[in-house]
């Protein structure tokens, strides 16, 4: 077998998420088709992914990886890329294929996940174009309170009140890195990176510090909240179309297995 790193950028809006859901259309479910239709479906393709995202969300950097029989790959390897792409609907593309070692993990490998976030908050809204990745607000936002909201937040805390909370799953994450920006376009964008997120906890930040940025709350609220250990009903989930998956990171190929161990350690 021969395990494969598939680089992935998709428009979530017309997505159900990632994950392959019965009667629903998910990126997974429409990878698999794809892939299935040239190897078979009989062909076990044990598919992975870094991070799954919700309904709405898009990636252009999403990772993924699956298994093909190393004959199979021979010869599909010079035109695996055409036909994905012919096979594929538009807003969803495989950009990259990658043989790596069996150590690599899309998931347990990772050492960091990365999104942006994008805010229009001029009093005409998104610009027409860019409706679909960037979130129109009504309100102009100041960014200097937006990054001492950001500043509470970094750090490893258990943020279960920006979390929808599984059974046995920890809510303790470690945040790397949050601040906001302008873009060239004018938009306001927040960038946070951590070594992984739970459910809508990148869009219960966001939604938690536009209310800061606006005026409407304290820049110390947010921080305030990662004292509880239950979802907060106080924070406003901000909509899923404005969020972007833009990076996954992997430390180097003779640490792959070692950083699997340890994510799985950490998770349980």
């Amino acid at each position: 077998m021969v395990r494969l790193r598939l680089d992935v950028s998709y428009d979530g809006t017309d997505f159900s998420g990632w994950a392959v859901q019965p009667s629903q259309r998910t990126v997974a479910g429409v990878l698999v088709t794809a892939l299935e239709t040239l190897v078979g479906v009989d062909s076990p393709l044990g598919l992975t992914v870094a991070g799954r995202t919700d309904a709405g969300v898009h990636a252009t950097g999403q990772v993924c990886h699956i298994e093909l029989p190393a004959a199979t790959f021979s010869e599909l390897e010079a035109s695996l890329l055409r036909r994905l792409a012919a096979l594929m609907p538009p807003d969803a593309r495989v950009r990259a294929v990658t043989p790596v070692p069996s150590t690599f993990d899309a998931r347990f490998s990772a050492t960091y996940r990365r999104y942006e976030y994008r805010v229009a908050d001029r009093v005409w809204g998104a610009e027409p174009l860019r409706r679909r990745d960037t979130l129109g607000w009504g309100r102009p936002l100041d960014l200097d309170r937006l990054r001492e909201a950001a500043a509470w937040l970094v750090g490893e805390h258990d943020f279960a009140a920006y979390c929808k909370r599984k059974e046995n799953a920890t809510t303790i994450r470690a945040i790397t890195h949050l601040d906001w920006h302008r873009a060239a376009d004018g938009v306001a964008v927040a960038t946070v990176q951590a070594d992984a997120f739970c459910q809508a906890m990148v869009r219960s930040l966001v939604g938690a510090m536009l209310s800061v940025g606006d005026g409407r709350r304290e820049p110390d609220w947010p921080g305030s909240l990662l004292t509880l250990r239950e979802r907060s009903s106080s924070v406003t989930v901000a909509p899923a179309h404005g969020l972007t998956l833009v990076e996954v990171g992997y430390p180097a190929e003779t640490d792959y297995a070692a950083r699997a161990d340890a994510t799985r350690r950490l998770r349980a």
